[in-house]
């Protein structure tokens, strides 16, 4: 990860320049933990929507601490939903992330929900967060929404085989492979194979110049998706924060057994 760029940079202008990005996913959001990620040197959060509260009241307080902290947002926003995206962007996240597109058809409506026309379908204000409360121009506004980051979310076995349409579609920025719902979605194979899957949507997103985003367990597992040329990085906080508290129990139990307690 390189040091941290002029805050006009946006994620998309960083990943454009070459830099490797680190983020945290926070399932359960809590605008303190967006502080400690700014406070710590992170690139960006992820706040997920999707299987986290939606509750666009909340993400605004979340977004405003990120502010704080020159940190950026992205929103994992839920399936084919263009209202919650809408609003999202509205309050000023700098992209999105789409799950579940399983086709170069579910790409376009991804591209659509995230950008204003001629690149999409999404509705027109100056006056949300995003604009500034309505003191920039149309023009600027219009501008500065095209540095929205789209990253499409690949979960089935039907992706995967769609990979290159999805990676190749007009608008996307970045591919992230969930794989969770993948293994689901092919009955818990042996971890090869959806292994196997996985290198194949992102060899799909390097050959159509897409960042590849990996959502990682641990900075080692986050040093070899980097190796393997992912750009983008989330650590997986549930997943971290769970490991620290389990050694911190662990630790001590073990103490207070030496301790004769």
């Amino acid at each position: 990860m390189t040091g941290r760029s002029a805050p006009h940079h946006s994620l998309k202008q960083r990943l454009a320049a070459g830099e490797q990005l680190r983020g945290a996913l926070l399932r359960l959001p809590s605008e303190t933990l967006v502080e400690m990620a700014g406070v710590a040197g992170l690139d960006y959060v992820v706040i997920d929507c999707e299987h986290g509260p939606a509750d666009t009241a909340m993400l605004q307080h979340h977004l405003t601490a990120a502010a704080a902290h020159g940190i950026d947002v992205l929103v994992r926003v839920g399936s084919a939903e263009p209202a919650l995206a809408l609003r999202c962007l509205d309050l000023g996240a700098a992209g999105l992330i789409h799950p579940h597109v399983n086709s170069r058809e579910d790409a376009r409506r991804a591209v659509a929900a995230s950008h204003y026309p001629p690149w999409g379908e999404r509705g027109f204000a100056t006056y949300s967060r995003a604009g500034e409360f309505g003191t920039v121009t149309a023009a600027d506004h219009v501008a500065a929404s095209r540095e929205t980051l789209v990253v499409t979310m690949i979960e089935t076995r039907r992706a995967v085989d769609d990979a290159d349409a999805i990676a190749g579609t007009d608008g996307v920025d970045a591919v992230l492979v969930g794989p969770a719902d993948l293994a689901a979605d092919c009955g818990f194979p042996e971890p090869g194979v959806v292994d196997g899957l996985i290198a194949r949507a992102h060899d799909a997103a390097r050959t159509n110049r897409r960042a590849v985003m990996s959502i990682v367990p641990s900075v080692d597992a986050a040093t070899t998706a980097e190796r393997h040329g992912a750009q983008l990085i989330v650590y997986n906080m549930a997943h971290v924060l769970m490991g620290t508290l389990r050694s911190l129990a662990v630790s001590g139990r073990t103490g207070m057994a030496e301790d004769g307690v």
